[in-house]
């Protein structure tokens, strides 16, 4: 088949698959998050929530600005990796092109040069997150195989469509590098409700479930010194 027949499959009856998975996918994974939230609010002994503590270790975990002190290239890396990565497939002007052609909805688009300055930043963040993972045995001993490749996956789209934008920078076919960024991009659809990627969505809740899970009722540390026998002894 030419490539003209690939793209028309990739960006019809597979992107609408990918798309639906990923709707499903996710959805699934907050139902089955929202139950766990009110079984675990049900248990807990004591039920207040610090909605802003929450709210601040959610921000902190998708922008954490708070590693930057300790690992200071890490800790940048994966701040740029996760700001570019959000607002580049959200807002770029193309994209919601494609939207309003499809759907007929539409909203702001970031000017094309910020879109490529942020593209250029998803995926030299990507490679600096797993050339450090490799690097620190720290990081190394506690990433798993996934932690090592997926960064790199939802790097190609980013790079193949910098070529898309901007065909004079590219070594290869226009057609070939469109081809390579709509597959990956329905690839990346496909794996974000199967891989950590999904924390985008489920942070939140799982937050408010550890903020309950965790949350020790009023003289609860007296209750377990008493258990163990040492009452009113130093731990």
């Amino acid at each position: 088949m030419s490539i003209e027949v690939w793209l028309e499959w990739l960006r019809g009856p597979v992107f609408w698959a990918a798309l639906a998975f990923l709707i499903l996918g996710l959805g699934r994974h907050v139902a089955i998050t929202v139950w766990a939230i009110v079984r675990t609010y049900r248990r807990a002994g004591d039920k207040t929530l610090p909605l802003r503590q929450v709210f601040m270790t959610t921000l902190k975990w998708l922008f954490p600005l708070d590693k930057l002190g300790n690992r200071f290239l890490y800790g940048l890396s994966t701040l740029a990796f996760h700001i570019s990565v959000i607002l580049v497939p959200i807002f770029l002007a193309g994209h919601i092109a494609l939207w309003q052609r499809g759907l007929g909805i539409s909203w702001p688009a970031i000017p094309n040069r910020v879109a490529t300055t942020l593209t250029i930043i998803a995926i030299v963040s990507a490679l600096a997150i797993v050339i450090q993972r490799i690097v620190f045995k720290e990081s190394r001993l506690l990433s798993r195989f996934q932690d090592f490749v997926m960064p790199l996956v939802v790097a190609l789209p980013f790079a193949s469509g910098l070529l898309v934008m901007h065909p004079t920078w590219s070594l290869v076919p226009y057609d070939v590098a469109l081809l390579v960024h709509v597959a990956s991009a329905n690839l990346v659809m496909f794996l974000i409700p199967l891989t950590k990627l999904s924390h985008m969505v489920l942070l939140p809740g799982t937050q408010v479930i550890s903020e309950l899970a965790w949350h020790f009722p009023p003289h609860a540390g007296e209750q377990v010194g008493v258990a163990l026998g040492k009452a009113n002894e130093p731990v």
